[in-house]
Protein backbone atom coordinates (compact mmCIF):
# COMPACT_ATOMS: atom_id res chain seq x y z
CA UNK A 1 0.00 0.00 0.00
CA UNK A 2 1.50 3.56 -1.01
CA UNK A 3 1.68 7.03 0.76
CA UNK A 4 -1.07 8.04 -1.82
CA UNK A 5 -3.61 5.41 -0.87
CA UNK A 6 -3.01 5.87 2.85
CA UNK A 7 -3.69 9.89 2.05
CA UNK A 8 -6.48 9.55 0.90
CA UNK A 9 -8.02 7.30 3.73
CA UNK A 10 -6.72 9.97 5.99
CA UNK A 11 -8.82 12.28 4.08
CA UNK A 12 -12.24 10.84 4.98
CA UNK A 13 -13.07 11.94 7.84
CA UNK A 14 -12.56 15.88 6.78
CA UNK A 15 -14.66 15.07 3.38
CA UNK A 16 -17.27 13.87 5.17
CA UNK A 17 -17.36 16.82 7.97
CA UNK A 18 -17.38 18.98 5.03
CA UNK A 19 -20.45 16.99 3.49
CA UNK A 20 -22.30 17.75 6.87
CA UNK A 21 -22.31 21.15 6.39
CA UNK A 22 -22.95 22.32 3.00
CA UNK A 23 -26.75 22.06 1.39
CA UNK A 24 -28.60 18.76 0.21
CA UNK A 25 -28.31 19.76 -3.42
CA UNK A 26 -24.53 21.00 -3.05
CA UNK A 27 -24.26 17.31 -1.49
CA UNK A 28 -25.96 15.81 -3.84
CA UNK A 29 -23.80 17.50 -6.85
CA UNK A 30 -20.75 17.18 -5.66
CA UNK A 31 -19.72 13.50 -4.10
CA UNK A 32 -16.20 12.48 -3.49
CA UNK A 33 -14.28 10.49 -5.45
CA UNK A 34 -14.17 7.11 -5.24
CA UNK A 35 -11.27 5.04 -3.54
CA UNK A 36 -9.70 2.79 -5.70
CA UNK A 37 -8.35 -0.60 -4.10
CA UNK A 38 -4.61 -0.83 -3.53
CA UNK A 39 -3.38 -3.09 -6.65
CA UNK A 40 -2.28 -6.86 -6.44
CA UNK A 41 1.63 -5.41 -6.80
CA UNK A 42 0.98 -2.91 -4.10
CA UNK A 43 -0.24 -5.01 -1.62
CA UNK A 44 2.23 -8.11 -2.44
CA UNK A 45 4.91 -5.53 -1.79
CA UNK A 46 3.52 -4.59 1.43
CA UNK A 47 2.80 -8.38 2.73
CA UNK A 48 6.78 -8.59 2.05
CA UNK A 49 7.86 -5.77 3.55
CA UNK A 50 5.15 -6.79 6.33
CA UNK A 51 7.31 -10.59 6.40
CA UNK A 52 10.60 -8.71 6.76
CA UNK A 53 9.63 -6.63 9.25
CA UNK A 54 8.50 -9.47 11.66
CA UNK A 55 11.33 -11.88 10.79
CA UNK A 56 12.51 -12.52 14.10
CA UNK A 57 8.81 -13.40 15.04
CA UNK A 58 8.55 -15.53 12.20
CA UNK A 59 11.38 -16.83 10.91
CA UNK A 60 13.39 -20.52 11.56
CA UNK A 61 13.58 -23.31 10.11
CA UNK A 62 11.15 -25.57 8.17
CA UNK A 63 8.40 -27.51 10.67
CA UNK A 64 7.41 -30.84 9.19
CA UNK A 65 3.70 -32.03 10.54
CA UNK A 66 2.50 -35.63 10.27
CA UNK A 67 -1.06 -35.98 10.89
CA UNK A 68 -2.53 -39.62 10.90
CA UNK A 69 -6.00 -39.51 9.22
CA UNK A 70 -8.20 -43.14 8.94
CA UNK A 71 -11.93 -44.35 8.74
CA UNK A 72 -13.77 -43.66 11.86
CA UNK A 73 -11.76 -40.41 12.96
CA UNK A 74 -13.64 -37.67 14.12
CA UNK A 75 -13.19 -34.85 11.86
CA UNK A 76 -12.96 -32.25 14.45
CA UNK A 77 -9.95 -33.55 16.49
CA UNK A 78 -8.14 -33.19 13.10
CA UNK A 79 -9.50 -30.13 11.63
CA UNK A 80 -9.33 -28.28 14.77
CA UNK A 81 -5.42 -28.39 15.05
CA UNK A 82 -5.09 -28.36 11.19
CA UNK A 83 -6.77 -25.07 11.45
CA UNK A 84 -4.24 -23.50 13.51
CA UNK A 85 -1.11 -25.85 11.68
CA UNK A 86 -2.13 -24.27 8.63
CA UNK A 87 -1.41 -20.60 9.95
CA UNK A 88 2.29 -21.40 11.02
CA UNK A 89 4.74 -19.97 8.31
CA UNK A 90 7.51 -22.23 6.46
CA UNK A 91 5.73 -25.78 7.49
CA UNK A 92 5.38 -28.80 6.01
CA UNK A 93 2.03 -30.74 6.73
CA UNK A 94 1.27 -34.83 5.72
CA UNK A 95 -2.10 -36.09 6.31
CA UNK A 96 -0.24 -40.01 6.68
CA UNK A 97 -2.64 -43.62 5.70
CA UNK A 98 -1.63 -46.37 4.11
CA UNK A 99 -2.41 -45.12 0.25
CA UNK A 100 -4.41 -42.14 -0.83
CA UNK A 101 -7.78 -43.01 -0.95
CA UNK A 102 -10.42 -40.62 0.38
CA UNK A 103 -10.64 -42.22 4.52
CA UNK A 104 -14.31 -41.56 6.03
CA UNK A 105 -16.61 -43.53 7.96
CA UNK A 106 -15.60 -47.04 8.68
CA UNK A 107 -16.47 -49.92 6.21
CA UNK A 108 -19.97 -50.91 8.20
CA UNK A 109 -20.47 -46.67 8.89
CA UNK A 110 -22.94 -44.64 7.38
CA UNK A 111 -21.40 -42.71 4.40
CA UNK A 112 -18.94 -39.37 5.64
CA UNK A 113 -20.38 -36.46 4.79
CA UNK A 114 -16.75 -34.69 4.27
CA UNK A 115 -14.15 -37.58 3.71
CA UNK A 116 -10.36 -36.48 3.68
CA UNK A 117 -7.85 -37.25 1.56
CA UNK A 118 -4.55 -38.49 2.50
CA UNK A 119 -1.31 -36.21 1.02
CA UNK A 120 1.49 -38.96 1.92
CA UNK A 121 1.46 -42.31 2.15
CA UNK A 122 3.04 -44.10 5.09
CA UNK A 123 5.88 -45.14 2.92
CA UNK A 124 6.60 -41.54 1.48
CA UNK A 125 6.48 -39.74 5.01
CA UNK A 126 9.44 -37.96 5.49
CA UNK A 127 12.60 -40.05 7.76
CA UNK A 128 12.37 -36.87 10.03
CA UNK A 129 9.21 -35.27 11.56
CA UNK A 130 8.88 -32.08 14.17
CA UNK A 131 5.37 -33.49 14.78
CA UNK A 132 3.47 -36.82 14.60
CA UNK A 133 0.18 -36.37 15.35
CA UNK A 134 -2.84 -38.66 16.05
CA UNK A 135 -6.35 -37.72 16.36
CA UNK A 136 -9.06 -39.73 17.91
CA UNK A 137 -12.97 -41.24 16.82
CA UNK A 138 -15.12 -43.70 17.96
CA UNK A 139 -15.27 -46.06 16.72
CA UNK A 140 -11.98 -46.19 14.43
CA UNK A 141 -9.69 -45.34 17.54
CA UNK A 142 -10.54 -49.21 18.25
CA UNK A 143 -9.64 -50.59 15.02
CA UNK A 144 -6.26 -48.57 14.69
CA UNK A 145 -5.21 -49.88 18.65
CA UNK A 146 -5.06 -53.36 16.70
CA UNK A 147 -3.81 -52.79 13.21
CA UNK A 148 -0.58 -53.43 12.94
CA UNK A 149 0.36 -51.64 10.19
CA UNK A 150 -0.88 -48.60 11.90
CA UNK A 151 1.10 -49.31 14.99
CA UNK A 152 4.30 -50.20 13.21
CA UNK A 153 4.74 -46.57 11.55
CA UNK A 154 3.69 -44.63 14.74
CA UNK A 155 6.18 -46.78 16.61
CA UNK A 156 8.89 -45.97 14.57
CA UNK A 157 7.93 -42.38 14.05
CA UNK A 158 7.07 -41.90 17.39
CA UNK A 159 11.14 -42.72 18.41
CA UNK A 160 12.59 -39.67 16.29
CA UNK A 161 9.60 -37.51 16.12
CA UNK A 162 10.21 -34.06 18.07
CA UNK A 163 6.68 -33.59 19.55
CA UNK A 164 4.61 -37.11 19.58
CA UNK A 165 0.68 -36.20 20.46
CA UNK A 166 -2.80 -36.54 20.41
CA UNK A 167 -6.35 -35.27 20.63
CA UNK A 168 -9.09 -37.20 22.25
CA UNK A 169 -9.06 -40.93 21.94
CA UNK A 170 -5.87 -40.77 20.02
CA UNK A 171 -4.10 -40.85 23.20
CA UNK A 172 -5.12 -44.54 22.99
CA UNK A 173 -3.28 -45.10 19.88
CA UNK A 174 0.06 -43.57 21.16
CA UNK A 175 -0.55 -46.01 23.86
CA UNK A 176 -0.98 -48.96 21.55
CA UNK A 177 1.95 -48.75 20.05
CA UNK A 178 3.84 -48.36 23.22
CA UNK A 179 4.78 -44.55 22.69
CA UNK A 180 3.30 -43.33 26.30
CA UNK A 181 4.51 -45.82 28.74
CA UNK A 182 5.59 -43.60 31.52
CA UNK A 183 4.25 -40.48 30.56
CA UNK A 184 1.30 -38.60 32.09
CA UNK A 185 -1.63 -38.39 29.60
CA UNK A 186 -4.88 -37.37 28.53
CA UNK A 187 -7.70 -38.74 26.37
CA UNK A 188 -11.67 -37.92 26.46
CA UNK A 189 -12.95 -37.45 30.10
CA UNK A 190 -14.71 -40.91 29.41
CA UNK A 191 -11.58 -43.02 28.47
CA UNK A 192 -9.00 -41.11 30.78
CA UNK A 193 -8.54 -43.68 32.63
CA UNK A 194 -8.03 -46.34 30.12
CA UNK A 195 -4.78 -44.45 29.57
CA UNK A 196 -3.29 -46.78 32.92
CA UNK A 197 -3.60 -50.33 30.87
CA UNK A 198 -1.29 -48.91 28.04
CA UNK A 199 1.37 -48.08 30.75
CA UNK A 200 0.39 -44.42 30.61
CA UNK A 201 -0.44 -41.97 33.92
CA UNK A 202 -3.60 -40.86 33.23
CA UNK A 203 -3.75 -36.97 34.17
CA UNK A 204 -6.76 -34.45 34.15
CA UNK A 205 -6.07 -32.28 32.05
CA UNK A 206 -7.60 -29.92 28.74
CA UNK A 207 -3.89 -30.32 27.51
CA UNK A 208 -1.06 -32.48 29.26
CA UNK A 209 2.58 -32.06 28.66
CA UNK A 210 5.19 -34.53 29.61
CA UNK A 211 8.85 -34.25 28.25
CA UNK A 212 7.92 -34.52 24.40
CA UNK A 213 4.45 -35.74 24.85
CA UNK A 214 1.64 -33.41 24.27
CA UNK A 215 -2.07 -34.74 24.78
CA UNK A 216 -5.16 -33.13 24.57
CA UNK A 217 -8.82 -33.66 25.71
CA UNK A 218 -11.58 -34.15 23.98
CA UNK A 219 -12.55 -33.37 19.89
CA UNK A 220 -12.57 -29.05 20.54
CA UNK A 221 -9.32 -29.21 23.31
CA UNK A 222 -7.77 -30.01 19.72
CA UNK A 223 -7.63 -25.86 19.07
CA UNK A 224 -6.35 -25.60 22.40
CA UNK A 225 -3.50 -28.55 22.26
CA UNK A 226 -2.60 -26.86 18.46
CA UNK A 227 -1.81 -23.22 20.09
CA UNK A 228 -0.11 -24.29 22.83
CA UNK A 229 2.35 -26.51 20.73
CA UNK A 230 2.48 -23.55 18.40
CA UNK A 231 3.96 -21.67 21.49
CA UNK A 232 6.21 -23.89 21.86
CA UNK A 233 7.19 -24.31 18.34
CA UNK A 234 7.66 -20.27 17.56
CA UNK A 235 6.85 -18.53 20.90
CA UNK A 236 3.85 -17.44 22.97
CA UNK A 237 3.64 -13.88 20.62
CA UNK A 238 3.40 -16.08 17.47
CA UNK A 239 0.58 -18.28 18.96
CA UNK A 240 -1.55 -15.45 20.33
CA UNK A 241 -1.39 -13.94 17.04
CA UNK A 242 -2.54 -17.47 15.82
CA UNK A 243 -5.26 -17.39 18.19
CA UNK A 244 -6.52 -13.58 17.35
CA UNK A 245 -6.00 -14.22 13.53
CA UNK A 246 -8.59 -17.42 13.82
CA UNK A 247 -10.66 -14.72 16.15
CA UNK A 248 -10.31 -17.98 18.89
CA UNK A 249 -12.75 -16.75 21.86
CA UNK A 250 -14.69 -19.33 22.96
CA UNK A 251 -17.97 -18.02 25.44
CA UNK A 252 -20.13 -21.26 24.87
CA UNK A 253 -24.01 -20.98 25.71
CA UNK A 254 -23.48 -23.28 28.89
CA UNK A 255 -20.93 -24.60 31.07
CA UNK A 256 -21.18 -28.35 30.75
CA UNK A 257 -17.74 -29.39 28.80
CA UNK A 258 -16.44 -31.17 31.23
CA UNK A 259 -18.11 -34.08 33.42
CA UNK A 260 -17.98 -32.45 36.77
CA UNK A 261 -19.62 -28.77 35.65
CA UNK A 262 -22.48 -30.65 33.57
CA UNK A 263 -25.97 -31.20 34.64
CA UNK A 264 -26.00 -35.03 36.75
CA UNK A 265 -28.58 -35.77 34.06
CA UNK A 266 -26.80 -35.08 30.93
CA UNK A 267 -23.85 -36.88 32.27
CA UNK A 268 -25.60 -39.73 33.09
CA UNK A 269 -26.98 -40.25 30.23
CA UNK A 270 -23.70 -39.83 28.28
CA UNK A 271 -22.41 -42.62 31.12
CA UNK A 272 -25.18 -44.95 30.29
CA UNK A 273 -24.89 -44.31 26.30
CA UNK A 274 -21.23 -45.14 26.27
CA UNK A 275 -20.66 -47.96 28.53
CA UNK A 276 -20.48 -50.25 26.44
CA UNK A 277 -17.92 -48.06 24.50
CA UNK A 278 -15.42 -47.98 28.05
CA UNK A 279 -16.02 -51.55 27.85
CA UNK A 280 -14.64 -51.92 24.47
CA UNK A 281 -12.07 -49.52 25.17
CA UNK A 282 -10.50 -51.37 28.22
CA UNK A 283 -11.02 -54.69 26.31
CA UNK A 284 -9.03 -53.21 23.33
CA UNK A 285 -6.29 -52.15 25.51
CA UNK A 286 -5.45 -55.06 27.09
CA UNK A 287 -5.06 -57.08 23.81
CA UNK A 288 -2.45 -54.24 23.05
CA UNK A 289 -0.44 -54.51 25.92
CA UNK A 290 -0.25 -58.52 25.00
CA UNK A 291 1.04 -57.65 22.30
CA UNK A 292 4.09 -54.94 23.27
Amino acid sequence: MNRRYFSRLLSWPSVLLGASAVSVSTASAKQPAAVAAPSKQAADEHHLATMDRYAPLIGGPKITIGMLVYPGMFLQDLVGPLTVFEALMNKEIHLLWKNLEPVGNEGDGPAALIPVKPTTTFAQCPEQLDVLFVPGGIPGTFTMMEDPEVLAFLKAKGQTARYVTSVCTGSLILGAAGLLKGYKATSYWDTRDVLKELGAIPTKGRIVVDRNRITGGGVTAGIDFGLKLVARLKSRVYAEAVQLYLEYDPQPPFNAGSPEKAHPLARRFLKDMFAGMRANAFATAKRAMQRL
